[in-house]
């Protein structure tokens, strides 16, 4: 091993970007260095990068500018899916690819010395079983693959995760078992595409199962999933999400109510089948929370089509909605077709469907107004309150003092914006 190094390590982006975080800075900390908190008292810093809109890319070329001079490991997706925007900005950067987190320690090591290493190569994608500094003692994430089977005009995260690989299911719950008997109160299932994973003909249900047969009490979030992927396996997964420690939360994007812009996205499923998923699950799992995500102005898009957009979202009353307005990303299809809009137009479309939304979220939210029952306290509030989270997965906030990590009855006395407002009873 190289000589002691203090490093700073700064994520950004997904869930799956934040668990490399948390295994880049095992892997350090195993090897023998210091993790510091301060950028200042680094002698390397670590930026896990995120590249999925042209405004975070912006963002991460501005943060490496501003360390010009400073010795820096790139890692996350931004070295991959943009290896000549990273070298332009910071030519003498260290690259780790996302496949290559294990590698963290050497290109760290590297860089102290006055080094640049390029690991790029995708050595290795499995992350189970990999060391572990968590950055919330009550969450563990657990990545259950990397890559997608997907083949999306707009994405960029494609060029950098690659396809889809499955995790073994055994290391999966190890990882799980250690994080629940070292304190952790949630388990994040998380994947580009979690209804994909299927490691040895196991497949996402089955995994669920497994990790809710875990001794101890603790909840277990699902996140994304495509309808397309999900719709196969509807039955067990229906019945999979009934399991006492699941959160009764669905992330299904539909990105757009208009089957003509979903063919040329190369989504690989129709808004009746997104309407199908939705509408069994509802009926299946009471008190299900739906996310959704929705793109406004991708090429083409006409306003009769973006109305049906605003359509679906009226029928689906959803709890949450991530509205991200189209992005020209070089190196993808959608780059290239005709009928992209001005600026104006994206911004307006975003504008009315995000006016729709908080709309909608306040009736949404206001049926929970009296509610009483358990939820886990999860994460600091404001002004001395605690974030909890019931069964169905909805924020509430309340002051009590019970520690983070306790389950707690609540009663739901009011209605925030995006958040409900509670009680400790």
């Amino acid at each position: 091993m190289n000589s002691l190094v203090r490093v700073y390590v700064e994520v950004y982006g997904c869930s799956a970007n934040q668990a490399d975080a948390e295994i880049a800075s095992g892997l350090l900390l195993e090897a023998g260095h210091i993790l510091v908190e301060r950028e200042e008292d680094a002698d390397v810093s670590v930026l896990l990068t995120c590249v999925v809109k042209t405004p975070t890319e912006q963002k991460m070329v501005k943060r490496l500018t501003s360390l010009e001079g400073r010795r820096v490991v790139v890692a996350g997706c931004m070295p991959k899916a943009l290896r000549g925007v990273v070298e332009d900005v910071a030519p003498n950067a260290s690259l780790v690819g996302p496949d290559d987190i294990a590698r963290i320690p050497e290109a760290v090591e590297d860089a102290a010395s006055g080094g640049k290493a390029i690991f790029l190569g995708g050595s290795s994608p499995d992350r189970t079983c990999l060391p572990r500094h968590r950055r919330s003692g009550l969450i563990h994430i657990a990545p259950i693959s990397a890559g997608c089977l997907g083949n999306c005009a707009y994405c960029i995260v494609k060029l950098a995760r690659g396809r889809l690989y499955s995790f073994p299911s055994v290391g999966i719950v190890k990882d799980a078992e250690e994080a629940i008997r070292s304190g952790c109160k949630e388990i994040w299932v998380t994947a580009e595409d979690t209804a994909a994973y299927d490691s040895d003909g196991l497949k996402l249900p089955k995994l669920l199962r497994r990790l809710g047969n875990i001794e101890g009490r603790f909840m277990i979030r699902v996140g994304m999933m495509t309808p397309n992927s999900a719709l196969p396996i509807i039955d067990d997964l229906v019945e999979s999400f009934k399991g006492e420690k699941m959160f009764r939360f669905l992330h299904v994007p539909v990105q757009t109510g208009s089957d003509e812009v979903l063919s040329r996205m190369r989504r690989r499923y129709t808004v009746a089948e997104f309407r199908e998923l939705v509408t069994r699950f509802r009926a299946e799992v009471p008190g299900l929370s739906v996310a959704t995500d929705v793109i406004c102005g991708f090429p083409g898009e006409t306003e009769d089509q973006f109305r049906e957009s605003l359509s679906l979202i009226e029928w689906l009353r959803p709890d949450m909605v991530n509205i991200n307005r189209f992005w020209n990303r070089s190196g993808t299809e959608a780059a290239g077709l005709d009928g992209q809009h001005h600026g104006r137009v994206i911004k307006n479309r975003s504008r009315r469907l995000d006016d729709l939304w908080w709309k909608l979220v306040a009736e949404v939210n206001s049926r929970w107004v009296g509610w009483e029952g358990e939820a886990l306290l999860d994460e600091p509030g404001h002004s001395g309150s605690k974030v909890a989270r019931n069964l169905s997965y909805k924020a509430i906030t309340v002051k009590t003092e019970a520690e983070l990590g306790e389950f707690v009855k609540v009663r739901v006395t009011g209605v925030g914006r995006g958040y409900l407002l509670g009680e400790a009873i």
